[in-house]
């Protein structure tokens, strides 16, 4: 396949998971929106308990993640069996996980307590994730037959299930966070049972399409799922746990930032969450981009054309770059418009926002370069299934370099919320050039055993 047929199978692929992404987020939104005009107090308790099941949720995932590349490779070799018995024991271990974790939901206000939240809003992200903590059964489940099907190449239902899931989410946030159609006004605690009836939903609507369409209800994919497959199991549980604490280090290296601004000020701060945000919501055009080239470089390594999987992660890749420089002609060029659209008119911090939003916006153009490169060479080791070495390169790229780099920075040298930004990059820049080396060499290695 030629250079250009790789960027139109990229995209392809690529395209419908940048779409559930984006439609992923949107179900965050539509929740923080929803409780925000219900009350104040049950926003706050909600962005806690939220904060705390992503945690959970990303590490779990990881198992899913995993799934990917397997089924990409086995697709590629035409072994409809090991793609049928690596989906069902990634299913075994994100079940497993959430079975294991659920008692920590439900027993969460001591770990808040912790963590330093007062006592009533510790309460109220224990009775949060009371509810919510059930959803992590079918949210995980859900990530396992996404993965599943973007690496069989059919995003496209991905995509539309997600979508649907907005509508799902924001009716059931309508009937019982408010009580309206008759049902029980519950506030927070029906946002939690929205999220978890959604997950539901859509676990059984990726369930129908699995059992019914054509291709696969011949893979039988739900049938006899109660029995193990110990080999299989220890496959994917060694290839996703590297991934879910991978996960666990990217997203933890934010969380750690927030709190660094924090010990800056209130106006900083909020700066930061805006243009984190904004940048946040790019990102998933490349996470998307990325997980195409794990499904495009797994099925590649199935087939053994190393040549192909080279010439497809260099397409996935020009793709995420030729995103990178549209965004940073935007971030560069008009940042005052996009931080506004966050601020209220009568905000009498706003211009005092603003002016350091839009630094951090222009500090963001070069953040989403090397954040890009990252997660590419993510999604590429992963293809190949190399979860391990990246988890280690990842870890000390971020905590022992970025997050201190941060520190002295923006809080020791008094550059502020832009000085922090900048270790982050520091960070970014190194995992991306630490791992695209381990790439690099990797392709060379199975070239030279192929050549």
């Amino acid at each position: 396949m030629t250079f250009n047929g790789h960027l139109r199978a990229v995209l392809v692929l690529g395209l419908p998971l940048v779409g559930s992404h984006l439609a992923q987020v949107a179900i965050g939104l539509v929740d923080t929106l929803m409780l925000g005009r219900y009350s104040v107090e049950a926003l706050a308790a909600s962005v806690l308990a939220t904060s705390f099941w992503f945690v959970v949720f990303i590490v779990g995932s990881g198992f899913a993640f995993a799934v990917m590349p397997m089924v990409a490779e086995a697709s590629g070799k035409d072994d409809e069996q090991r793609s049928r018995r690596v989906t069902r024991m990634g299913l075994w271990l994100s079940i497993l996980f959430a079975a294991v974790f659920l008692p920590v939901m439900i027993w969460s206000a001591p770990v808040f307590g912790l963590l330093g939240q007062t006592e009533v809003m510790s309460q109220g992200a224990q009775d949060y994730l009371r509810i919510a903590g059930f959803g992590l059964f079918p949210a995980l489940a859900v990530m396992v037959l996404k993965s599943w099907l973007a690496a069989l190449e059919r995003t496209q239902v991905v995509f539309w299930v997600t979508a649907a899931a907005v509508l799902v989410n924001a009716a059931l946030n309508w009937f019982l966070i408010f009580g309206n159609w008759g049902f029980p006004e519950m506030g927070l605690r029906g946002a939690a049972l929205a999220s978890v009836g959604t997950h539901i939903l859509t676990l059984g609507a990726l369930m129908l399409y699995g059992r019914q369409a054509k291709g696969l209800r011949e893979q039988s994919l739900f049938q006899r799922i109660w029995r193990p497959d110990w080999p299989v199991f220890a496959d994917v549980f060694r290839l996703g746990w590297p991934i879910g604490l991978t996960n666990l280090a990217e997203s933890g290296m934010f969380s750690a930032s927030a709190l660094l601004v924090g010990l800056i000020g209130t106006i900083p701060l909020a700066a930061h969450g805006i243009a984190l945000q904004v940048a946040s919501a790019t990102f998933v055009v490349h996470l998307g981009l990325s997980q195409a080239s794990t499904v495009r470089a797994g099925r590649a390594l199935g087939r053994g054309d190393i040549a192909g999987l080279g010439l497809g992660g260099m397409a996935a890749l020009a793709l995420s770059m030729a995103f990178v420089a549209l965004t940073v002609v935007v971030f560069v060029g008009v940042p005052e418009p996009i931080i506004s659209a966050f601020i209220g008119p009568e905000e009498t911090e706003r211009a005092a926002i603003l002016q350091i939003g839009a630094s951090l916006l222009a500090v963001a153009a070069l953040f989403q370069l090397v954040d890009a490169g990252q997660v590419m060479a993510l999604g590429l080791l992963r293809g190949i299934q190399d979860t391990r070495a990246p988890m280690y390169l990842a870890a000390f790229s971020y905590w022992i370099c970025g997050i201190p780099a941060s520190y002295l920075i923006g809080i020791h040298w008094g550059y502020g919320a832009v000085g922090v930004w900048f270790g982050l990059v520091v960070g970014l820049i190194l995992a991306s050039a630490l791992l695209w080396y381990r790439f690099w060499r990797s392709y060379q290695a199975m070239r030279l055993t192929t050549a």
